[in-house]
């Protein structure tokens, strides 16, 4: 999870508002709260940061680009389920805005290379970085498999995730269909 030196120093020390956080799933609402930087325009940047103010402790950072209709964000894993189940007490829907949902970023540096491209509004890569943990022997089988295909280890799992995805999408149209 990025820190709050980090977070400050991507808005560029810009802080356009503040409050507490109202929810309780990352603990007592008047030690929970959140920093905004808004460049001002509709069409524009808004970063967020939400923490503890006693602890310092992140529970969540997003980048919402306007422009592109796009909102990402990413969370402190530890507080996931209670924010999910927060949101389910409250009926809420989980979007940044209308009809515009949170894509959730695992991968600290993910997170920050689009921000950082959003707030210097340059081009980004939108694909999600994910992180496998994968046993020796199979790491070995891939490099092999990829060598063999002339591709590199990355655009080898990459093209296998895809697959899986697609496959798993035209299993779900079938069942719609059937």
């Amino acid at each position: 999870m990025i820190s709050m030196r980090e977070w400050m120093e991507l808005v560029d020390y810009r802080v356009t508002e503040g409050s507490e956080y109202n929810w309780t799933c990352f603990g007592k609402s008047f030690e929970t709260y959140q920093l905004d930087s808004w460049d001002g325009k509709q069409d524009g940047t808004s970063f967020s940061i939400v923490f503890n103010t006693k602890t310092q402790e992140v529970y969540e950072v997003s980048v919402c680009d306007m422009k592109n209709n796009r909102a990402y964000r990413m969370m402190n894993p530890d507080y996931v389920d209670a924010y999910k189940e927060e949101m389910t007490e409250r009926g809420v829907n989980d979007e940044a805005w209308e009809d515009v949902d949170w894509i959730d970023l695992d991968v600290e540096d993910d997170f920050l290379e689009k921000a950082v491209a959003i707030a210097n509004n340059e081009d980004y890569d939108t694909r999600v970085q994910i992180t496998l943990d994968l046993e020796q022997d199979l790491m070995f089988d891939l490099m092999k498999m990829a060598h063999e295909h002339d591709l590199t280890l990355n655009e080898l799992v990459e093209k296998m995730l895809r697959d899986v995805i697609d496959e798993c999408d035209e299993d779900e149209e079938r069942n719609i269909i059937e």
